[in-house]
């Protein structure tokens, strides 16, 4: 018999990032799967896409505890995107190290979300899941998700940026940052 997960909720002073159910997958993929939030991650997903990315969210929590969880509002429940944790696994990149990431969709862009969904992540990492350093992945020009990983306190590893095409052809060089547990501890002074 499969061991069953325990429910997964982390609250913040306005989120909530929790476990998938079913009836996110319509909501989660009409507010994201837009041209404007898909940009930078490859361009809007066609349906085997969209069940491909349901299928690996689903195994992270599955394999390793931990998966890119719903972001919801705490006030109203709305879902806003995804935040939290993977194992890195793009091909050509780093394999294994943990990885934060987040996609919210446009309306919840410029208010402080995807801050507060990926800060709590971090807390996760180190905290829950034990993680020494934390990397996150981007395209090169995609300079607002840049600019969060500086202002978690992430530093630029050019060591192990990668070239991949996968997410569109303004993609090319696959950026990465970086943050160990001391710089963390640090950040949250």
């Amino acid at each position: 018999m499969a061991e069953t997960l325990p429910a997964f909720r982390q609250e913040t002073a306005r989120l909530v990032l929790r476990d998938w159910r079913d009836d996110d997958w319509e909501p989660f993929w009409q507010a994201t799967n837009t041209p404007a939030v898909m940009r930078w991650l490859g361009g809007v997903c066609d349906p085997a896409k969209r069940q491909a990315t349901q299928d690996r969210l689903l195994a992270y929590n599955r394999d390793h505890g931990h998966t890119f969880w719903v972001v919801e509002g705490k006030a109203d429940g709305a879902l806003l995107g995804f935040c939290g944790l993977k194992r890195s696994n793009q091909p050509g990149g780093p394999q294994g190290l943990m990885e934060v990431g987040w996609r919210l969709r446009e309306d919840a862009w410029g208010q402080g979300y995807a801050r507060e969904a990926a800060a709590a992540s971090l807390d996760l990492a180190f905290d829950r899941f034990a993680a020494d350093e934390v990397i996150a992945l981007t395209v090169q020009g995609n300079a607002p998700s840049w600019g969060l990983m500086l202002r978690l306190g992430m530093a630029r590893r050019a060591d192990l940026d990668f070239a991949s095409t996968d997410f569109g052809p303004e993609g090319g060089l696959i950026i990465v940052y970086g943050i160990d547990r001391a710089a963390w501890e640090a950040e949250r002074g």
